[in-house]
């Protein structure tokens, strides 16, 4: 059974034949209740009518039963007779059909006893009566059905309460039953599904070598085939990406040597010239640097992309690292007229790569410079904060600018992504500084968001797993790199 349509066809069509198959037995098992003895209004008055006609025969004589008799089959319809201990008939009437084998089951009996019997829609009964004189009487009769329907009595055949329960005992059941089934149907369906689900959002969140397990991969219908086909994409993504992480490397790697010679050959053009081109040789030189920077920069990401880390782990002072940036950043920002403050700080540390993390708080401060309205100042603070018995370090960088649109904030920790190419151009921004910073971040456990200020600005969050410094541990803290 290989396709999952088939499968839930013939599940839902299983359900339907047991439900039907139940209704129908529900069906039987009512319509063989119905043809069982049903109550009878003139039974619970033959009991008078017997004892009424035990006496007249007693006290008067059989001609004056037999009238009574008569009056009460005009009346009400009742057929009646009268039978003595030796099953002769004493009232001068002839017996009704069927009430033979009931008066002799009476007549045996010890004490007073009332049969009854259907026969067909008449109802036969037979009541055994002992006359004031002692002797013992059977009166028989012939009861027909009333002319007008009365509703039954609770607990017989047809009433409502009979119907509940009768429903209950085989309804309740099923529905058990049927929701089990339910419920181990929907599993069936939606575990797998959400296996997938996860993989997916594995694979959203970066990790290229996300698998769907084998266990689904052995199933034969449309999910294994999607299991299958998603680990083929996955695959397929996970070299691409690789093939643009190498391409990059052996690009940065090979343009470092003719740069090389660019700054060699530049120094000689700058001792075999006069002062009327050093500008031009000093913006050659500037534009050289750059682009060495940003070789820099590329082997940087791809080295934390690829996974390959050779970074040191230490204990780091984080107060420490963030408060030499400040100062460092602050001294650049000068010459832009702005400043770079540090608004609240907490000593914590956290265990990793000091370069690393120095580059990844660097580049989102300059990054901040770069963009701040003149004459701002760039806002850093450090917190520490406990989340679920976790604690987090938590760096926070806002600038003055125009901020970012709200549609491009998660893009612009990609590589070489601009929000606008012009102002990146002018401010010498490569599209790289918080692409580095996200990996960085990464590498440490952590995570980088970005949002608007609701006064304008952008405000850059660094989250990172970190503990609370106590006094005794600052000397046994790593220098902030």
């Amino acid at each position: 059974m290989r396709s999952l349509f088939i499968k839930i066809f013939l599940w839902f069509g299983v359900a339907m034949v047991l439900a039907n198959m139940a209704a129908f037995g529900t069906g039987v098992l009512i319509q063989r209740s119905s043809q069982r003895p049903r109550f009878n209004p003139f039974a619970s008055s033959f009991g008078i009518l017997a004892q009424t006609a035990v006496e007249t025969l007693e006290r008067q004589n059989p001609e004056a039963l037999k009238s009574y008799f008569d009056r009460v089959e005009n009346a009400s319809r009742v057929r009646a007779a009268v039978l003595n201990q030796q099953g002769e008939e004493v009232s001068g009437r002839a017996l009704p059909a069927g009430t033979k084998e009931l008066a002799e089951r009476a007549n045996g009996s010890p004490g007073p006893l009332f049969e009854v019997s259907t026969r067909g829609q008449a109802t036969i009964v037979a009541q055994s009566v002992v006359a004031p004189s002692g002797t013992r009487y059977v009166v028989v009769g012939e009861l027909p059905a009333p002319d007008f329907p009365l509703p039954p009595r609770p607990g017989e055949p047809g009433s409502l309460y009979f119907g509940l329960r009768l429903a209950g005992r085989i309804f309740l059941p099923l529905l058990l039953i049927g929701s089990l089934f339910c419920y181990w149907l929907a599993g069936h369906l939606a575990k797998p599904i959400t296996k997938l689900r996860g993989a997916t959002q594995s694979l959203a969140d970066g990790n290229l070598g996300t698998r769907v397990d084998a266990k689904l991969l052995k199933r034969r219908d449309e999910i294994g085939y999607l299991g299958r086909d998603f680990n083929l994409m996955a695959s397929r993504i996970e070299s691409l990406v690789d093939a643009q992480r190498r391409l990059l490397t052996d690009i940065s790697h090979e343009l470092r040597s003719p740069l090389a010679r660019h700054g060699v050959a530049l120094g000689l053009a700058r001792k075999r010239t006069g002062t009327q081109v050093k500008p031009e040789l000093d913006r050659i030189g500037l534009e050289a640097e750059r682009i060495n920077a940003m070789i820099g920069q590329v082997l940087t990401l791809s080295q934390l992309e690829s996974g390959a880390n050779g970074f040191e782990n230490l204990k780091i002072d984080l107060l420490a690292l963030v408060k030499e940036i400040v100062d460092d950043a602050d001294f650049e920002a000068r010459s832009r007229s702005c400043a770079v403050h540090l608004l609240k700080s907490e000593s914590c540390t956290v265990t990793g790569a000091p370069q690393l993390l120095s580059s990844a708080v660097e580049n989102v401060v300059r990054n901040a410079i770069r963009y701040t309205t003149p004459g701002t100042a760039v806002e850093i603070s450090l917190c520490f904060e406990s989340v679920e018995e976790k604690g987090y370090a938590v760096i926070t960088v806002r600038d003055h600018g125009v901020g970012v649109p709200e549609e491009k904030i998660e893009a612009i920790f990609r590589p070489f992504y601009r929000v606008e190419d012009a102002r990146d151009r002018r401010t010498g921004g490569s599209g790289l500084g918080l692409a580095i910073a996200d990996r960085a971040v990464r590498v440490h456990a952590g995570a980088i968001s970005a949002h608007n200020a609701q006064d304008g600005g952008l405000i850059i969050e660094i989250r990172i797993p970190a503990t609370r410094i106590n006094q005794h541990d600052a000397d046994s803290t790593s220098p902030a790199a």
